[in-house]
């Protein structure tokens, strides 16, 4: 479809209720009307546009329009947290505005009063409801039977023989009360069941309030804050929520039941949705641990069943048959040195090009009995009627904590990868770590055991979201980078969606984009000197030059710790593991001549507004491809499976059918994530910036030179337009002219 399709709307749209401001830009007001004609006709929206474009409100104005016409609710969500505090302020300007109830929903998790996880939470929450039902039941009989002793003292002799079956009734309520003493239930939500909630409501709805303030609120009530927000979120014209509760099928079922909307009567709106790909991947994962395997051996050990031997057999020997299969990965030299397996996961090799993996093959060698199939099933039965009685007894107060039943999670995982493994799509993994320990020997070998885990991959993430889009009335997808089109439909399981792309929409003569003509950083030329020379000079002509802070993005961690070094200029401010991103950010942007290194793929890479001198030119040094390690291949692999490159979409000169799996797997979320980094600095119309693209295969030269290495032909046709090629010692110069001609010097220019 085309990519602005859809008839501008005049001023007098319905939609524009929900506009808090003045007026719209021009392309806002024309992407407003093209979106509301999609949802009208249940369609889905794919939205890109650059920094400025104004997406939140060009997609929650028409979206909130068509749910009020229609009887639904909008759920906007993000997977940043920058993003969800924005999403808040434009709710509120929203509802200042027009009359509009909007709740901020945050999970479990950070919402809890007494810190109890998932399942103890359910059997706390059931007897709480149990035990206020009994309760008014009571005080339901002492009424009747109160009334009838009147009726009987006055002569009525029916109503002496009705208070004589009510007082039975009575006897036993109390007993079943008394009962109670015994079992766990949570004070806070009892009294969210007893207390008036009418207060918290009218406050709730009273304005945009954020789940922190929710929290705080219940809290000095003493009562449960996020059963108050399950309740409160019900009816609700827009809800802001993470990703998880839309692409967690299990969590989504629940949310939707919350909302009191079928799926089929909800718009989901998805911001930086570039990262649903990955998300939806997360979402999709099953894991089974070593440890969690003999854990529900030992649980099966103090079990009198019949189906006990059935489930310890079989969970047995796939526990045998994981640790003996990392364990001969490690010896061998397909794998890593178990001396340098640390306390992160390290993934293991077992995926063949042909049959089932290795763990797979050794569980079945190994195992002897009756069947597999017959004794899982006996596993998963007898892991049910557990987890029946662990409620039970937490419900009646046998026990103080709700047990989790190991037995029915390993049995159910096991089920899923002998049924799965060696689907097209989905990749077996076995990864080992080791456990915590005191250091190491002395000889290199860290201290501590090392125990494996099995992984059911999901490759293609189609799997998980086509689903999700199928069910909904419509959803709008908007991202600054969500080029190409047709490999976002094909990646998320998208049918024939309207899009629109809008370009920068801020002056383009307050910004540079500069294609810098060095080195061509690949992995094996970094530790070159003259390389790492040739990029620290431009790494200083570029900070020199900027009246300002400068950003710059590295294709690992480490890449960014070496530069770190080797410039300076400036005050160096290094982001790495174990560094709050958010007080790194808050210092840097404090200072004024200041130069941040990092990952592209850290946090700081997208989601995160630098405005003004918080930073003024912003450097992307190398193509910063992901790791490419087996479960990368495993995607490439089943991406060239399942899609062909659109040849109008795939502008690179070397691309072909047989190419699918690069360039859907690594190149494009390779040049998405360097756009997303581009795009931290020149936020507004008055804003001005360069930046800078450091690596020969970003040129123009490198489409006629380098072949299948240069990417600038995977750039949208607008910005490979405004890019300009340099040779490395000519960046300082044009930078010094640029900023000069912006007046960004705050008194004579530096000298280049």
């Amino acid at each position: 479809m085309s990519e602005t399709s859809g008839s501008p709307p005049g001023s007098s749209r319905s939609y524009l209720r929900f506009f808090p401001y003045e007026e719209p830009y021009d392309h806002q007001r024309e992407a407003m009307g093209t979106i509301h004609e999609a949802l009208d006709g249940g369609t889905d929206v794919l939205f890109e546009g650059a920094t400025g474009t104004g997406k939140t409100l060009a997609a929650l104005a028409p979206a909130l329009e068509h749910a009020r016409e229609t009887g639904k609710t909008v759920v906007i969500t993000t997977n940043v947290h920058q993003q969800t505090r924005q999403f808040r302020r434009e709710a509120s300007a929203i509802a200042d505005a027009t009359d509009l109830r909007a709740v901020v929903f945050r999970g479990k998790a950070s919402m809890c009063h007494i810190d109890v996880g998932y399942q103890e939470c359910q059997a706390l929450r059931d007897t709480t409801r149990d035990l206020v039902e009994t309760e008014r039941e009571q005080a339901e009989l002492e009424r009747r039977q109160r009334e009838l002793l009147e009726e009987s003292q006055a002569g009525d002799t029916a109503a002496s023989e009705a208070r004589s079956a009510v007082m039975d009734e009575l006897e036993g309520v109390e007993e079943e009360l008394a009962a109670f003493g015994d079992r766990a239930t949570c004070d806070y939500y009892y009294r969210n069941l007893t207390a008036d909630t009418d207060d918290f409501f009218a406050w709730l709805y009273d304005d945009v309030r954020t789940p922190d303030e929710i929290y705080e609120y219940a809290e000095g009530a003493g009562m449960c804050g996020y059963e108050l927000l399950k309740k409160g979120v019900e009816g609700v014209d827009l809800v802001v929520c993470n990703y998880h509760h839309l692409l967690d099928p299990a969590i989504r079922e629940q949310f939707f039941r919350w909302l009191g909307r079928d799926p089929e009567d909800v718009i989901a709106v998805f911001d930086e949705a570039h990262n649903v790909e990955d998300a939806a991947r997360d979402h999709a994962r099953r894991t089974l641990t070593e440890t969690t395997l003999e854990e529900a051996l030992d649980e099966l050990a103090g079990v009198e069943d019949p189906r006990r031997e059935a489930a310890e057999n079989v969970l047995s020997t796939f526990r045998e048959a994981l640790a003996a299969t990392a364990d001969r990965v490690l010896a061998g030299h397909e794998g890593p040195d178990e001396r340098a397996v640390d306390e992160e996961w390290t993934d293991l090799a077992v995926d063949n090009e042909t049959g089932r993996d290795d763990l797979t093959l050794a569980f079945l060698r190994a195992y002897t009995g009756p069947g597999v199939e017959e004794e899982l099933d006996r596993a998963a039965d007898l892991g049910r009627t557990l987890d029946e009685r662990y409620e039970e007894a937490y419900r009646s107060g046998e026990t103080s904590v709700r047990k989790e039943c190991q037995t029915r999670q390993a049995a159910r995982f096991l089920a899923a990868w002998l049924a799965e493994g060696d689907d097209a799509g989905t990749y077996p993994v076995v990864s080992v770590r080791r456990e915590q320990g005191d250091g190491n020997t002395g000889d290199g070998k860290q201290t501590g055991a090392v125990y494996g885990r099995a992984e059911l991959y999901t490759c293609i993430p189609e799997e998980v979201t086509s689903s999700l889009f199928g069910s909904l009335h419509a959803s709008v997808l908007m991202s600054a980078t969500l080029r190409p089109f047709a490999v976002t439909e094909d990646v998320l399981g998208l049918s024939e969606p309207e899009t629109l792309a809008y370009g920068p929409q801020f002056p383009a003569d307050r910004r540079r984009t500069y294609a810098v003509d060095g080195p061509a950083l690949f992995a094996s030329k970094r530790d070159d000197r003259r390389v790492q020379e040739t990029v620290t000079a431009a790494l200083e002509d570029a900070a020199r030059m900027t009246p300002g802070n400068t950003l710059a993005f590295f294709p690992s961690y480490g890449e960014a710790a070496r530069y770190h070094e080797r410039v300076s200029v400036g005050t160096r401010y290094l982001d790495e593991a174990g560094t709050s991103a958010r007080g790194l950010r808050e210092r840097f942007v404090e200072d004024d001549d200041g130069i941040l290194f990092t990952s592209l793929w850290g946090t700081l890479g997208e989601g995160v507004s630098f405005d003004g001198d918080d930073a003024r030119t912003v450097v992307v040094v190398g193509v910063p491809y992901p790791h490419l390690d087996e479960r990368m291949e495993a995607v490439q692999a089943a991406y060239d499976g399942a899609f062909e490159v659109d040849q109008d979409e795939a502008v690179g000169a070397t691309v072909g059918d047989e190419d699918a799996g690069w360039h859907y797997a690594v190149e494009i979320p390779t040049v998405r994530k360097t756009r997303q980094a581009l795009g931290r600095v020149v936020r507004s119309p008055t804003d001005f910036g360069v930046r800078v693209l450091l690596d020969a295969r970003y040129t123009e030269r490198a489409e006629m030179e380098m072949g299948e290495y240069a990417v600038r032909g995977t750039f949208p046709p607008e910005e490979r337009a405004e890019t300009v090629d340099l040779d490395p010692e000519k960046l300082k110069f044009a930078m010094l002219n640029f900023y000069q001609d912006m007046d960004g010097y705050d008194g004579d220019p530096p000298r280049p």
